[in-house]
């Protein structure tokens, strides 16, 4: 079987520039995060499914948004949360991932010891 390839439509926009270097909702409520996803309709950075509050797969609930792309640096893989499917993309407006210096799981002052029984798996 072939990759899946996502092209530009409703939920997809490569023009749209991520909403920042963190989890929107994260940074809003002093939260951390494992892994940051980016939504590829609104450019809103969210956190994984590993992290503890999950914000990107809230935000497709939310927004009817099912197309995400990793934030991570080196990482330029697709995802849809309608479809189960991953895949590439177009390039989409920079930044292409957060800051190289940033940690993962991040932010670094956020993070707690105990992290990784904290995580969904």
């Amino acid at each position: 079987m072939a990759p899946v390839t996502f092209s530009e439509s409703a939920d997809l926009d490569p023009s749209v520039p991520p909403s920042g270097p963190g989890c929107v909702e994260c940074t809003e409520t002093d939260g951390w995060w494992v892994h940051l996803r980016r939504c590829a309709a609104c450019g809103h950075i969210g956190c994984c499914d590993t992290s503890p509050s999950q914000h990107a797969s809230a935000h497709a609930r939310d927004t009817g948004h099912p197309i995400i792309r990793s934030y991570e640096p080196g990482e330029v893989w697709f995802y849809s949360f309608a479809t189960e499917e991953t895949g590439r993309g177009p390039e989409l407006a920079p930044p292409l991932a957060h800051p190289e210096d940033q940690t993962a799981p991040g932010p670094a002052e956020r993070v707690p010891e105990n992290w990784r029984d904290l995580i969904h798996t």
